[in-house]
């Protein structure tokens, strides 16, 4: 099991019901981000990161990265950074709206990015 499938994991551990949803999520995003399960995880974070900052929200991943108070993201952010038609692809994938797809990810990205940057380090490779 990779560093993103010992995540989604927890993730999915620490929002009990509704954490599967997340997981899939999560998965279904760093899968299309940065590559695999396996490897997706820290490449995934330096993709986001780029595409936050070509946005001007680079403040916001970089409050996650940070040890500080994690700033929000809201659904209309991601779909800004990630693109409608890549949120609508994610939708797809799981089979629900892509709002629904777009506030999963504002609820639970802000986690995944901050559990693995601990320290306030991006992961090596990143």
């Amino acid at each position: 099991m990779g560093l993103f499938d010992d995540l989604t994991s927890q993730v999915k551990n620490a929002m009990g019901g509704a954490g599967a949803e997340h997981g899939d999520v999560l998965s279904h995003m760093m899968q299309s981000l940065g590559g695999g399960t396996n490897a997706g995880a820290a490449g995934g974070i330096g993709v986001i990161l780029k595409q936050f900052e070509s946005n001007g929200l680079g403040h916001i991943v970089q409050s996650w990265i940070g040890t500080g108070q994690n700033l929000p993201v809201s659904a209309a952010q991601i779909q800004q950074v990630l693109g409608n038609s890549h949120v609508r692809e994610l939708a797809a994938k799981l089979g629900i709206d892509p709002s629904q797809a777009a506030a999963k990810l504002a609820a639970v990205l802000p986690q995944l990015v901050d559990h693995l940057t601990p320290n306030g380090q991006l992961p090596a490779g990143t």
